[in-house]
């Protein structure tokens, strides 16, 4: 069972590590954080406290906190979506915290509800099930991962998404541009 004190230093630790801070408001940061380890005991996994997740990891890996969307959200906005990371300029008062546009796609937004467009027939397609993720490798450290799109950021070592290229496995390993 995760702790809201276990959210906390998780957050803290990759705030500090991305030079961003936590959400100055204390009521709102101890709701957010509340929220975080309430859906790591739901749902197995940490989905961002302030959307839908739909309990399937694969459909939620873009809404694992942190989310895709933060970065792009902070450089823009000076937070994320739901301002649990937020910039220096909103830590320390000088912005305030705000609403902002939502970054995900409407139909992973949707994927709660149990809405695709998959067929009975996409569904059943023998043993092998085609996906869209890509094997995608960061150029700058070597990091990889298995997804759609590259993210806004390496984790690792915060190289740009143009940094990612893709791993194609055809009889043998090549490695293709991506951007």
């Amino acid at each position: 069972m995760t702790t809201v004190e276990e959210a906390r230093k998780r957050a803290e630790r990759d705030a500090l590590r991305n030079r961003m801070h936590l959400c100055p408001i204390p009521d709102m940061l101890d709701d957010l954080l509340k929220g975080l380890a309430e859906n790591e005991e739901r749902y197995g996994y940490p989905s961002c406290p302030c959307r839908m997740a739909s309990g399937d990891i694969e459909k939620d890996r873009d809404i694992i906190c942190p989310c895709d969307y933060r970065d792009p959200d902070i450089e823009e906005y000076g937070q994320c979506y739901c301002a649990l990371y937020v910039n220096k300029a909103v830590y320390n008062g000088e912005k305030p915290t705000e609403s902002i546009p939502e970054r995900r796609p409407m139909e992973k937004q949707m994927a709660f509800l149990g809405f695709n467009d998959e067929t009975e027939e996409e569904k059943v397609q023998g043993e092998v099930q085609s996906t869209d993720r890509r094997l995608l490798y960061c150029k700058q450290c070597g990091y990889t991962l298995l997804r759609e799109e590259p993210p806004y950021k390496c984790p690792i070592c915060q190289a740009k998404r143009e940094l990612f290229a893709e791993i194609a496995i055809e009889g043998s390993i090549k490695t293709r541009e991506i951007y």
